[in-house]
């Protein structure tokens, strides 16, 4: 018992001389550890610059190499996010291996976490293979106007990213969808087709002269420079509605005159029947009061 309270004396002296030693060794040493942290961060930087100057000129190479093979805009675009965001993910791992990260151990981690990280970017893995959809089947292109039904917006498509596609709506704000959506939802592309079909309804009275309001409207038609004239031009009865003869008014504009061709004929249809005495009547309401039980 007594060696064994020796022992135990001895080592404790032992451990009371040798805390002190390793404070001071690890003091000493920390100025070097510093010096090499600062130094790998400093590198770390370096390399990093370096790597988003690298990303860049790849980025414009591809960008460069896919104008030349006449690349559709869409395209382009999508290829240079991705690229863009792989060239990232991989230029990070780099340079956290510098930091003694293991990229074998983030990758085990990643896999274990796999179910979990699905979940998470669930909506992005969709946008990302709603983007590779529409560039395979291509409903739509850069510069097209469509009209998307999941949320009711229109606008003229700008941009094919590789999560989202950006439209420029008719007063110049721009809407930005997910892939997934415009992938897995119905849409009209308006700009498909090189002409577009015009339909108005104007309204006349039922003492008005039909054959002549015909008339009148059609010669509107056949008198506007935008309208195709190797395309039906009708004006037809379409409705008898409850206080008016309704005529139907059809014909076909280019796409880039739709819109201007349609407001120029509706006027001039208004301005027509007034020339010539037809009227357009509108829904009245008559107020008859009985005195007697007033």
């Amino acid at each position: 018992m007594a060696a064994e309270g020796i022992t135990g004396n001895i080592m404790e002296e032992v451990g009371e001389k040798m805390q002190p030693d390793v404070i001071r060794e690890w003091i000493s040493l920390l100025p070097e550890k510093a010096f090499n942290l600062g130094l790998r961060i400093l590198l770390a930087l370096v390399f990093f610059l370096i790597g988003v100057n690298l990303i860049k000129f790849v980025r414009r190479m591809l960008k460069n190499a896919m104008k030349k093979t006449s690349a559709e805009l869409g395209v382009i675009q999508f290829a240079d996010s991705f690229v863009k965001a792989t060239l990232y993910v991989l230029l990070v791992m780099f340079l956290a291996s510098s930091f003694g990260l293991d990229a074998a151990s983030v990758v085990a981690v990643l896999g274990s976490a796999g179910v979990a990280i699905g979940l998470a970017v669930q909506g992005s893995l969709s946008n990302l293979a709603g983007g590779v959809l529409i560039l395979a089947l291509k409903p739509f292109r850069v510069g097209d106007y469509i009209r998307e039904s999941y949320s009711g917006k229109e606008g003229t498509v700008t941009e094919i990213q590789i999560f989202y596609t950006k439209l420029l709506t008719p007063d110049n704000q721009t809407v930005i969808l997910p892939n997934g959506n415009l992938a897995n939802n119905s849409l009209v592309n308006v700009t498909t087709q090189e002409v577009r079909r015009m339909d108005i309804s104007v309204g006349i009275s039922y003492s008005a002269d039909l054959k002549k309001a015909k008339e009148v409207l059609l010669l509107v038609l056949t008198t506007d420079e935008a309208v195709l004239k190797d395309r039906d031009m009708l004006v037809f009865v379409d409705e008898l509605a409850d206080s008016c003869v309704k005529l139907g008014v059809r014909c076909w504009f280019r796409q880039e005159d739709f819109w201007q061709g349609k407001w120029r004929v509706t006027e001039n249809c208004k301005l027509s029947l007034d020339e010539n005495g037809i009227v357009i009547p509108y829904n009245q309401l008559d107020v008859h009061l009985d005195e007697g039980k007033a």
